[in-house]
């Protein structure tokens, strides 16, 4: 399993290149490097907090912490993206109306990972305390199969009817 295959990356992703090229394109020129740098910044840091709690995901304590980060870099996005609308910066309520679902929709499903990280993630130091040996020759593949099973089941959660409650 790779954090390329984390439905939450691939979301991060999509948006990281969706808003630059809002950035680029769609805002005014002297956007560009202020609020538009800060707003790449921030999903870009999205994306790059998955990536680094991924690479930390032995330990859960630095697997939240990372997946934390990531949220509020996520939330940091959203209010970006809101100061373009209200400055009139990005007068197109459609796309402001979409990428805004699309920001949601990756903040939703990092709380819902990060909720079944807390929940289910036995980090390696966890798991050997509780068997009280060394588990040295299951440490890659068990830790990773516990990754697996978690996205499996924070993919298959129906989303609940007052996503208000779950958001960012």
């Amino acid at each position: 399993m790779s954090y390329q295959k984390l439905e939450i990356w691939l979301l991060a992703k999509r948006l990281t290149a969706e808003i630059h090229d809002i950035t680029l394109r769609k805002l005014p020129k002297h956007e560009m490097y202020e609020e538009g740098s800060q707003i790449r910044r921030s999903i870009k840091s999205v994306r790059a907090n998955i990536v680094e709690g991924y690479g930390r995901r032995r330990y859960k304590k630095d697997f939240i912490r990372f997946l934390t980060y990531a949220q509020a870099s996520c939330d940091e996005t959203m209010d970006h993206l809101h100061i373009f609308h209200e400055t009139g910066s990005l007068a197109d309520r459609e796309l402001f109306e979409t990428v805004q679902e699309h920001i949601d929709e990756l903040g939703r499903k990092l709380n819902r990972f990060l909720q079944s990280v807390e929940r289910d993630h036995n980090s390696l130091r966890e798991t050997e305390s509780q068997y009280g040996g060394d588990l040295s020759e299951n440490r890659g593949s068990s830790i990773e199969d516990q990754v697996s099973s978690i996205e499996d089941r924070v993919s298959s959660i129906q989303h609940p009817a007052s996503d208000e409650e779950t958001s960012h």
